[in-house]
């Protein structure tokens, strides 16, 4: 889980970032389709290996007995998530400028942009027409710090997953992936009007 404190974190590592040139807001956002279009070819590839994970006919179908493919569907599931956080961005002009550590700049922009100024809540309160004001308010921030719990969890297991040797990632923790990226991907795409 966010805490409020790493959320805190991440708002002045944008404002950092902001100032040293790495989050540039412009008024282009030529990009959004690009990054849209590479979320939706992560997710199908997370699908993809995880059904060959599963099933032993389709493994045999393709000649690999066995597959695990379990790591790259949470690869692929977190770089769904990913992209589709890059079109919202690239959505408003915002854009990444590093060599380093891209996906720590999306997080934080993605705090500091949509998070901390409401507008990942704004768009969440349309999902609650028929609760009350106070009461949808508190849903909202609810779901909205869900979303950013969901991203940060991914990019810290796919980090995790992908540099730490000797780790093995197991079926439900790729299973947990990908509903995960399924969610984001879909509650992005109503904020984009895709």
């Amino acid at each position: 889980m966010v805490e409020d404190k790493h959320i805190e974190e991440a708002k002045k590592n944008a404002i950092k970032s902001i100032n040293a040139g790495q989050i540039i807001k412009t008024k282009e956002s030529k990009y959004v389709d690009f990054f849209v279009k590479n979320s939706l070819n992560s997710l199908n590839s997370a699908k993809a290996l995880l059904e060959l994970s599963v099933n032993k006919k389709a493994q045999d179908s393709f000649g690999m007995p066995n597959f695990n493919g379990f790591l790259w569907v949470i690869n692929s599931s977190y770089y769904s998530m990913f992209y589709m956080a890059r079109a919202l961005l690239e959505s408003i002009g915002v854009k990444i400028k590093t060599d380093e550590s891209v996906h720590f700049l999306v997080f934080n922009a993605l705090v500091y942009y949509f998070y901390s100024t409401g507008k990942l809540e704004k768009h969440f309160l349309e999902d609650f027409e028929d609760a009350q004001q106070e009461s949808a308010q508190i849903l909202g921030k609810e779901k909205a710090k869900e979303m950013i719990n969901d991203y940060s969890n991914e990019k810290e297991k796919r980090s995790k997953f992908t540099y730490e040797i000797g780790e093995i990632a197991m079926k439900s923790k790729a299973e947990t992936s990908l509903e995960r990226a399924k969610k984001f991907n879909e509650e992005i795409r109503k904020m984009l009007s895709f």
